[in-house]
Protein backbone atom coordinates (compact mmCIF):
# COMPACT_ATOMS: atom_id res chain seq x y z
CA UNK A 1 0.00 0.00 0.00
CA UNK A 2 2.84 2.17 -0.62
CA UNK A 3 3.92 2.25 2.84
CA UNK A 4 8.03 2.56 1.98
CA UNK A 5 7.19 5.73 -0.51
CA UNK A 6 5.25 7.49 3.05
CA UNK A 7 8.03 7.07 5.00
CA UNK A 8 10.39 8.22 2.32
CA UNK A 9 8.26 11.30 1.71
CA UNK A 10 7.96 11.61 5.65
CA UNK A 11 12.31 11.20 5.95
CA UNK A 12 13.42 13.41 3.16
CA UNK A 13 10.60 15.79 2.08
CA UNK A 14 8.77 16.42 5.54
CA UNK A 15 12.22 16.07 7.73
CA UNK A 16 10.24 14.75 10.41
CA UNK A 17 12.61 13.61 13.39
CA UNK A 18 13.64 9.93 13.97
CA UNK A 19 11.39 9.17 16.39
CA UNK A 20 8.48 10.81 14.81
CA UNK A 21 9.05 8.64 11.91
CA UNK A 22 9.50 5.63 14.13
CA UNK A 23 5.77 6.40 15.47
CA UNK A 24 4.56 6.71 11.90
CA UNK A 25 5.92 3.28 11.38
CA UNK A 26 4.16 1.78 13.96
CA UNK A 27 0.65 3.33 13.58
CA UNK A 28 0.60 2.38 10.19
CA UNK A 29 2.00 -1.17 10.27
CA UNK A 30 -0.48 -2.12 12.56
CA UNK A 31 -3.34 -0.46 10.94
CA UNK A 32 -2.05 -2.56 7.53
CA UNK A 33 -2.03 -6.00 9.78
CA UNK A 34 -5.83 -5.07 11.15
CA UNK A 35 -7.26 -4.51 7.73
CA UNK A 36 -5.33 -7.73 6.38
CA UNK A 37 -6.49 -9.80 9.63
CA UNK A 38 -10.00 -8.66 9.71
CA UNK A 39 -10.92 -7.32 6.58
CA UNK A 40 -8.73 -9.19 4.10
CA UNK A 41 -7.31 -6.00 2.38
CA UNK A 42 -4.38 -6.31 1.67
CA UNK A 43 -2.71 -4.04 -1.48
CA UNK A 44 -5.29 -2.02 -2.67
CA UNK A 45 -5.95 1.47 -0.06
CA UNK A 46 -9.17 2.36 -2.63
CA UNK A 47 -10.73 -0.39 -0.39
CA UNK A 48 -10.56 1.46 2.60
CA UNK A 49 -13.32 3.44 4.12
CA UNK A 50 -14.02 5.06 7.31
CA UNK A 51 -15.80 2.37 8.92
CA UNK A 52 -12.82 0.18 8.53
CA UNK A 53 -10.82 2.86 10.11
CA UNK A 54 -13.60 2.89 13.16
CA UNK A 55 -13.72 -0.62 13.20
CA UNK A 56 -9.68 -0.07 14.10
CA UNK A 57 -10.07 2.63 16.83
CA UNK A 58 -12.49 0.44 18.82
CA UNK A 59 -10.29 -2.04 18.69
CA UNK A 60 -7.47 0.17 20.52
CA UNK A 61 -10.33 1.05 23.02
CA UNK A 62 -10.91 -2.09 23.98
CA UNK A 63 -7.00 -3.11 23.85
CA UNK A 64 -6.88 -0.16 26.95
CA UNK A 65 -4.72 1.92 24.67
CA UNK A 66 -4.80 5.56 25.64
CA UNK A 67 -6.96 7.75 24.14
CA UNK A 68 -3.85 9.99 23.21
CA UNK A 69 -2.46 7.32 21.35
CA UNK A 70 -5.40 6.60 19.62
CA UNK A 71 -5.43 10.31 18.73
CA UNK A 72 -1.49 10.02 17.56
CA UNK A 73 -2.88 6.90 15.30
CA UNK A 74 -5.67 8.41 13.61
CA UNK A 75 -3.62 11.96 12.46
CA UNK A 76 -0.85 9.00 11.24
CA UNK A 77 -3.75 7.30 9.21
CA UNK A 78 -5.03 11.37 8.00
CA UNK A 79 -1.66 12.22 6.72
CA UNK A 80 -0.91 8.65 5.39
CA UNK A 81 -4.28 9.16 3.08
CA UNK A 82 -3.77 12.64 2.10
CA UNK A 83 -0.51 11.12 0.52
CA UNK A 84 -2.14 8.56 -1.39
CA UNK A 85 -4.47 11.10 -2.85
CA UNK A 86 -1.90 13.68 -3.43
CA UNK A 87 -0.40 10.89 -5.49
CA UNK A 88 -3.39 9.75 -7.33
CA UNK A 89 -3.56 6.22 -5.63
CA UNK A 90 -7.11 7.51 -3.89
CA UNK A 91 -9.58 9.62 -4.81
CA UNK A 92 -11.01 10.53 -1.23
CA UNK A 93 -9.69 10.27 2.62
CA UNK A 94 -11.53 7.76 4.37
CA UNK A 95 -9.71 8.92 8.14
CA UNK A 96 -11.26 12.92 6.96
CA UNK A 97 -14.52 12.73 9.20
CA UNK A 98 -13.48 9.84 11.67
CA UNK A 99 -13.19 11.39 15.17
CA UNK A 100 -10.83 9.96 17.74
CA UNK A 101 -12.27 9.38 21.90
CA UNK A 102 -10.93 12.34 23.75
CA UNK A 103 -8.50 12.77 25.99
CA UNK A 104 -8.40 13.46 29.26
CA UNK A 105 -7.03 16.70 29.93
CA UNK A 106 -3.73 16.84 32.16
CA UNK A 107 -1.64 19.54 33.15
CA UNK A 108 1.99 19.30 32.30
CA UNK A 109 4.27 18.56 34.92
CA UNK A 110 6.73 20.80 35.80
CA UNK A 111 9.34 21.89 38.38
CA UNK A 112 8.85 24.26 41.17
CA UNK A 113 11.24 27.00 41.69
CA UNK A 114 13.12 25.61 44.16
CA UNK A 115 13.41 22.24 43.01
CA UNK A 116 14.74 23.70 39.65
CA UNK A 117 17.82 25.47 41.79
CA UNK A 118 18.34 22.51 43.42
CA UNK A 119 18.92 20.50 40.28
CA UNK A 120 21.38 22.85 38.71
CA UNK A 121 23.35 23.11 41.44
CA UNK A 122 26.84 22.23 40.18
CA UNK A 123 27.55 20.27 42.76
CA UNK A 124 25.75 17.59 42.20
CA UNK A 125 27.81 16.50 39.09
CA UNK A 126 30.99 15.98 38.57
CA UNK A 127 33.93 18.06 37.22
CA UNK A 128 35.50 15.73 34.88
CA UNK A 129 34.06 15.04 30.78
CA UNK A 130 30.88 13.21 32.14
CA UNK A 131 30.08 15.74 34.63
CA UNK A 132 29.93 18.52 32.28
CA UNK A 133 28.68 16.79 29.59
CA UNK A 134 25.68 16.05 31.93
CA UNK A 135 25.15 19.78 33.18
CA UNK A 136 25.42 20.78 30.25
CA UNK A 137 22.40 18.56 28.74
CA UNK A 138 19.55 19.93 32.14
CA UNK A 139 21.27 23.47 31.50
CA UNK A 140 20.03 23.57 28.02
CA UNK A 141 16.66 21.80 28.55
CA UNK A 142 16.06 24.07 31.07
CA UNK A 143 17.28 27.34 29.84
CA UNK A 144 15.83 26.76 26.04
CA UNK A 145 13.52 24.69 26.31
CA UNK A 146 14.73 22.03 23.24
CA UNK A 147 13.13 19.31 22.72
CA UNK A 148 15.55 15.70 23.04
CA UNK A 149 15.98 15.08 18.96
CA UNK A 150 17.00 18.95 18.52
CA UNK A 151 19.75 18.43 21.90
CA UNK A 152 21.18 15.12 19.61
CA UNK A 153 21.46 17.65 16.58
CA UNK A 154 23.25 19.89 18.45
CA UNK A 155 27.30 20.90 17.20
CA UNK A 156 29.95 23.16 17.93
CA UNK A 157 28.52 25.31 15.08
CA UNK A 158 24.59 25.82 16.83
CA UNK A 159 26.66 27.88 19.25
CA UNK A 160 27.49 31.67 18.79
CA UNK A 161 29.30 32.51 21.88
CA UNK A 162 29.37 36.45 20.95
CA UNK A 163 25.73 36.76 21.18
CA UNK A 164 24.98 33.71 23.62
CA UNK A 165 22.61 32.12 21.07
CA UNK A 166 21.93 28.83 19.49
CA UNK A 167 20.57 28.27 16.13
CA UNK A 168 18.38 24.96 15.98
CA UNK A 169 16.79 22.87 13.55
CA UNK A 170 13.12 21.79 14.88
CA UNK A 171 10.24 19.94 13.14
CA UNK A 172 9.91 20.60 9.48
CA UNK A 173 13.32 21.66 8.97
CA UNK A 174 12.18 25.27 10.48
CA UNK A 175 14.95 27.16 12.30
CA UNK A 176 15.10 29.05 15.15
CA UNK A 177 17.56 31.38 17.48
CA UNK A 178 17.68 30.54 21.43
CA UNK A 179 19.52 32.22 24.09
CA UNK A 180 21.46 31.02 26.59
CA UNK A 181 22.95 32.51 30.43
CA UNK A 182 26.38 32.99 31.19
CA UNK A 183 25.94 30.06 33.45
CA UNK A 184 25.28 27.46 30.72
CA UNK A 185 28.61 29.51 28.39
CA UNK A 186 30.50 28.74 31.31
CA UNK A 187 29.80 24.76 31.51
CA UNK A 188 29.65 24.64 27.60
CA UNK A 189 32.96 25.78 27.51
CA UNK A 190 34.49 23.54 30.31
CA UNK A 191 32.76 20.51 28.32
CA UNK A 192 34.08 21.32 25.52
CA UNK A 193 37.77 21.75 26.88
CA UNK A 194 37.00 18.08 28.58
CA UNK A 195 36.33 16.53 25.27
CA UNK A 196 39.05 18.32 23.27
CA UNK A 197 41.30 16.56 25.81
CA UNK A 198 39.72 13.31 24.75
CA UNK A 199 38.15 13.26 21.23
CA UNK A 200 39.30 15.33 18.08
CA UNK A 201 36.63 17.74 17.67
CA UNK A 202 37.26 18.32 14.37
CA UNK A 203 34.19 18.73 12.56
CA UNK A 204 32.53 21.68 13.64
CA UNK A 205 29.17 20.15 11.82
CA UNK A 206 29.72 16.52 13.92
CA UNK A 207 27.51 16.20 16.90
CA UNK A 208 28.47 18.28 20.31
CA UNK A 209 27.04 15.92 23.02
CA UNK A 210 29.50 12.68 23.56
CA UNK A 211 29.25 9.33 25.14
CA UNK A 212 32.49 8.61 27.24
CA UNK A 213 33.50 6.58 23.94
CA UNK A 214 33.37 9.33 21.77
CA UNK A 215 30.01 8.21 19.66
CA UNK A 216 27.11 10.45 19.75
CA UNK A 217 25.09 10.36 22.58
CA UNK A 218 21.13 8.81 22.12
CA UNK A 219 17.65 8.90 23.31
CA UNK A 220 17.98 6.19 26.08
CA UNK A 221 21.16 7.51 27.68
CA UNK A 222 19.44 10.88 28.01
CA UNK A 223 16.07 9.95 29.87
CA UNK A 224 18.60 7.48 31.92
CA UNK A 225 20.40 11.02 33.01
CA UNK A 226 17.34 12.66 33.89
CA UNK A 227 15.41 10.33 35.04
CA UNK A 228 18.77 10.28 37.84
CA UNK A 229 19.05 13.76 38.38
CA UNK A 230 15.48 14.27 38.43
CA UNK A 231 15.05 11.95 41.70
CA UNK A 232 17.13 14.42 43.49
CA UNK A 233 14.19 16.77 43.58
CA UNK A 234 11.35 15.09 43.15
CA UNK A 235 9.38 12.17 43.22
CA UNK A 236 7.30 12.01 40.76
CA UNK A 237 7.67 9.31 38.07
CA UNK A 238 7.56 12.12 35.16
CA UNK A 239 11.27 12.78 34.54
CA UNK A 240 11.64 12.78 30.46
CA UNK A 241 12.84 15.71 29.05
CA UNK A 242 9.25 17.29 28.36
CA UNK A 243 9.10 18.04 32.27
CA UNK A 244 11.76 20.44 31.35
CA UNK A 245 10.76 21.96 28.51
CA UNK A 246 7.19 22.25 30.39
CA UNK A 247 9.42 24.08 33.13
CA UNK A 248 10.87 26.47 30.80
CA UNK A 249 7.63 27.17 29.07
CA UNK A 250 6.33 28.00 32.22
CA UNK A 251 8.69 29.81 33.83
CA UNK A 252 8.67 32.29 31.14
CA UNK A 253 4.88 32.80 31.26
CA UNK A 254 4.57 32.89 35.33
CA UNK A 255 7.47 36.10 34.86
CA UNK A 256 5.26 37.97 32.44
CA UNK A 257 5.82 36.58 28.63
CA UNK A 258 3.49 36.74 26.13
CA UNK A 259 1.81 33.50 24.71
CA UNK A 260 3.79 34.30 20.85
CA UNK A 261 6.62 34.60 22.55
CA UNK A 262 6.86 31.72 24.09
CA UNK A 263 5.47 29.53 21.17
CA UNK A 264 8.57 30.98 19.13
CA UNK A 265 10.70 29.76 21.86
CA UNK A 266 9.14 26.63 21.45
CA UNK A 267 8.98 26.08 17.86
CA UNK A 268 5.01 25.46 18.07
CA UNK A 269 3.62 25.08 14.57
CA UNK A 270 0.07 26.73 16.57
CA UNK A 271 -0.34 29.01 19.42
CA UNK A 272 -3.26 26.24 20.36
CA UNK A 273 -0.35 23.76 21.42
CA UNK A 274 1.09 26.82 24.01
CA UNK A 275 -1.74 27.61 25.46
CA UNK A 276 -1.73 24.33 27.44
CA UNK A 277 0.84 26.44 29.68
CA UNK A 278 -1.75 29.29 31.10
CA UNK A 279 -3.32 26.16 32.74
CA UNK A 280 -0.37 25.61 35.10
CA UNK A 281 -0.51 29.25 36.18
CA UNK A 282 -4.07 29.61 36.70
CA UNK A 283 -3.54 26.56 38.67
CA UNK A 284 -0.55 28.34 40.70
CA UNK A 285 -3.00 31.33 40.60
CA UNK A 286 -5.31 29.23 42.30
CA UNK A 287 -3.43 27.40 44.93
CA UNK A 288 -1.92 30.59 46.70
CA UNK A 289 -5.56 32.04 46.91
CA UNK A 290 -6.35 29.25 48.88
CA UNK A 291 -3.02 29.13 51.38
CA UNK A 292 -3.57 32.63 51.46
CA UNK A 293 -6.86 34.34 51.27
CA UNK A 294 -8.70 34.30 55.12
CA UNK A 295 -11.82 34.00 52.51
CA UNK A 296 -10.63 30.92 50.56
CA UNK A 297 -12.71 28.21 52.57
CA UNK A 298 -15.90 29.79 52.50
Amino acid sequence: MQSTSFINYLQYEKRYSNQTIKAYKVDLSQFLLFLKEFYQIDKDPQKVTHTHIRSWLVELVNKNIAARSISRKLSTLKTYFRFLQKKGVCSSNPATNVSAPKSAFRLPKILEADQVEQLLDEHHFGTDFEGYRNRLIVELFFETGMRLSELLSLSLSSFDLKTQTIKIVGKGNKERILSFSNRLHGTFKEYVTEAKKLFAFADRDAPLLLTKKGKPIYPKLVHRLLAQKLAWVTTSKHTNPHVLRHTFATTLLNNGADLNSIKELLGHSSLAATQVYTHNSIEKIKNIYKKTHPKSSE
